[in-house]
């Protein structure tokens, strides 16, 4: 009697059994088709058409880039949903969560970089190339010691990547999520602190010279940084207030409900977060006169 009541708990605890499976599914569906357009165009605008190079433009293509490679992410997380197969969700975890994850941080980081536009473009293009490095070699780890583990949970094992981990792997994914969180924290604190020393010096210019021609540019800026933290901040936020507590809080639960609702609160703030994907076009919105002439593509885009 026991054993039997113990597996029906098993069972309610696959992800095939989750309610808000068919919620999930339709709504990444629907950010990626949005996002694959929306990226699309935008790679399109920065590759296939002369503009002027500047680091804030580098700083967009990158940002592009990344964008446009969560949203491929997205079809393996879509087939993570529609299919309760071992092997979809083995490769999902294999390769689509952490190359996911990859490309979500270089989101993160190329926009803080946006705020500082004084770098050169020599410096610029150094400066992604170590930011793609640096972000690619743990995830290759992290993928290489998932290939090699040969651990096979039972179909009940939950809802999450982790029923795959053996020991190694749980201390690589523990240290990296501690190392990302860290990333996304100081990027947020550099974002609030640039935009509070702009909204300063736009005050200080207005009591000094009400009238001067300079404060229009500086009212643009924080106008710009104000979208910028906005977007940052609803994608992102959410996202790793709820990430990293989940992460160390799960390993204690032993009741399915209590897994099932941290799983589903931790998947609303990575629909957030994917969703930037189709936000940050606002941002080359606000950034580029390109975008802002409705893609008039004879005209150059100038970084203001």
């Amino acid at each position: 009697m026991d054993h039997n009541a113990t597996n029906s708990t098993e069972v309610s605890c696959s992800l095939s059994e989750m309610p808000a499976r068919p919620f999930f599914l339709c709504l990444y569906t629907v950010i990626f088709l949005a996002s694959l357009v929306l990226n699309s165009i935008t790679i399109y605008v920065y590759f296939c058409k002369a503009i002027n190079q500047s680091s804030i433009t580098i700083y967009m293509k990158n940002l592009a880039i990344a964008d446009l490679f969560v949203c491929l992410c997205l079809i393996l997380r879509i087939a993570k949903y529609s299919s309760t197969s071992m092997v979809i969700q083995r490769i999902y975890c294999n390769f689509g969560a952490p190359t996911s994850y990859l490309n979500m941080y270089s989101s993160i980081l190329f926009m803080g970089y946006i705020t500082h536009m004084l770098q050169t473009v020599r410096s610029t293009r150094y400066i992604c190339i170590v930011t793609w490095a640096i972000l690619l070699c743990p995830n290759c780890a992290y993928i290489a010691a998932f290939v090699s583990t040969d651990k096979q949970p039972s179909a009940h094992s939950g809802f999450d990547c982790d029923s795959f981990h053996n020991n190694l792997l749980k201390q690589i994914y523990l240290a990296l999520q501690i190392t990302s969180f860290s990333m996304f924290l100081f990027v947020l604190v550099s974002l609030i602190v640039f935009y509070w020393l702009n909204v300063q010096k736009l005050r200080q210019a207005q009591r000094t010279m009400p009238d001067k021609p300079g404060n229009a540019k500086l009212r643009k800026s924080k106008r710009n940084m104000r979208v910028l933290m906005v977007v940052f901040c609803v994608c992102f936020v959410p996202y790793h207030l709820v990430r990293l507590p989940y992460v160390l809080i799960k390993p204690l639960l032993h009741d399915c409900t209590a897994e099932q609702v941290f799983y589903i609160l931790k998947e609303l703030t990575v629909l957030l977060a994917v969703l930037n994907a189709c936000l940050d076009p606002l941002i080359y919105f606000v950034f580029c006169k390109t975008f802002r002439a409705q893609l008039n593509l004879q005209r150059f885009c100038q970084a203001e």
